[in-house]
């Protein structure tokens, strides 16, 4: 089916600078992200999430239309002995009020503009950090969070991560703001994944906590990877953004600087997260590591956590399903349970000498580190098997959702299935049915995309 014509944009043009501190920029940094001539060059990695950051407030999660759409964007970074400056043509005027710049997203910008010349200049070339080796790619993870100027040493545990689908209901996106609130009450610091949503919610319902508590100097961390960042662009309390290189390193930053985690309604991108996690938990290296995990909804969303419960139970057992609580309709007793726990995780890296603003104790799988790229060949070739370990389970059926999602929201993902059709999940019988349900109940509930859009699979599920 095709799409109707798409209204041509209202553009701004606008010159900018960094107000407060950024990192200084060298010349190569600056001439790395001026080299616009090569379409896999730096500069187009900046110039696509520069472009997502102006484009917050968005009606679509589909990265391929937003880029075809605002095509004569461009951003030209002007560098000067005392400071730089960016020269931004064809921006969407949504991200201006009076024609001055939103404040939020001109911090935003100037994120991106650290995050990933870092990334760029520091990380993927591969000379000061081995990212074939899992202590590498920890240290790589570690010195983005700290050039982000997020780990702080003298706070104690209190940063609680929350995820959930970025195309959830009223009723439930309302939950999510009262669950922060409860979160909020208790001094804690949220941490999402930037985006609407679930993501969002949160963060909102936290800030009215904090206010109350007259806390001051709340943390709202977005971290997000470039795959990503269009799909969901930062949400307006986001007051921390982070772009990490890949969804691999984003996972492992949530896990590594949060404290506990809360689970809402989701998807893919959700099934996605909870199964990256418990592929850690369920190492038994990590044995005596304190990480809470709440799965939580209003009633209405009773159903979604049997339903993954028992998806879980079906594929990697009950050991799995001992690592989460599930509580459903109850805020304020989500607030309670968390606040406790996370005394224990104090205690934890107390005693065993780890750090609060890094897990470094942690192990994580090296199979979680390596980035997944999905191809028609790479997920037709994944180990849907009950013959793995649970753990090593856990590492395929996330990657099989990040297939998913990559095919649902990510601009390569997108022109792949445009182009050769659906990918192919391999499986066995059960575990074929297993999955094969929890996407069908996906699919009838509108957790894969926004709601309003018609959704066309991006896989099959096949058994073996």
């Amino acid at each position: 089916m095709s799409k109707a014509p798409t209204a041509t944009p209202a553009l701004r043009d606008v010159q900018i600078g960094p107000r407060g501190t950024l990192e200084l920029l060298s010349q190569r940094e600056v001439e790395a992200l001026t080299d616009s001539d090569k379409p896999e060059a730096l500069y187009q990695l900046f110039r696509n999430c520069a472009l997502a950051v102006l484009n917050t407030g968005s009606e679509s999660d589909d990265a391929a239309e937003i880029f075809e759409t605002y095509k004569s964007f461009a951003i030209e970074i002007v560098g000067r002995t005392r400071g730089l400056k960016l020269n931004i043509r064809n921006a969407p005027a949504s991200a201006f009020v009076d024609a001055r710049m939103v404040e939020g997203i001109r911090q935003h910008l100037f994120s991106v503009l650290r995050d990933i010349v870092y990334i760029g200049t520091e990380v993927a070339s591969g000379q000061r950090f081995d990212l074939t080796d899992s202590d590498g790619i920890t240290d790589a993870v570690f010195h983005i969070l700290k050039q982000a100027r997020l780990l702080n040493p003298d706070l104690t545990p209190n940063l609680v991560v929350c995820w959930g689908g970025h195309s959830i209901a009223r009723h439930e996106y309302d939950y999510t703001k009262l669950v922060g609130y409860h979160l909020g009450l208790r001094g804690l610091d949220i941490c999402t994944g930037c985006g609407p949503g679930a993501m969002k919610g949160p963060m909102k319902g936290a800030a009215v906590g904090h206010a109350k508590q007259r806390v001051t100097g709340a943390r709202y961390i977005g971290l997000t990877e470039p795959g990503i960042i269009a799909a969901e662009p930062p949400n307006p309390m986001v007051n921390h953004l982070v772009i990490l290189p890949d969804i691999e390193k984003r996972l492992e930053a949530f896990v590594r600087l949060g404290h506990g985690i809360v689970v809402f309604p989701g998807g893919a991108g959700t099934a996605e997260e909870i199964l990256y996690l418990l592929g850690v938990l369920l190492d038994p290296a990590n044995e005596r590591q304190q990480l809470p995990l709440v799965f939580t909804g209003p009633k209405s969303s009773a159903a979604y956590f049997e339903q993954l419960d028992a998806f879980l139970g079906s594929t990697l057992g009950p050991e799995a399903q001992a690592k989460y609580e599930i509580i459903i309709d109850d805020a304020a007793a989500v607030g309670r349970y968390i606040g406790t726990a996370l005394r224990k995780v104090k205690r934890q890296r107390r005693r065993d000498g780890d750090a609060f603003y890094f897990n470094w104790l942690l192990t994580i799988p090296e199979a979680h580190q390596q980035p997944f790229h999905a191809t028609h060949e790479s997920v037709a070739n994944l180990r849907l098997s009950r013959h793995l370990e649970v753990h090593d389970l856990a590492v395929q059926l996330r990657q099989a959702f990040s297939a998913i999602v990559a095919g649902n929201v990510k601009e390569d993902g997108i022109r792949l299935i445009e182009r050769d059709g659906p990918f192919t999940l391999h499986c066995e019988g059960e575990l074929s049915a297993a999955l094969d349900e929890l996407l069908r109940s996906f699919v009838a509930q509108g957790r894969m995309k926004l709601a309003s859009e018609q959704y066309e699979p991006c896989y099959r599920v096949v058994s073996v």
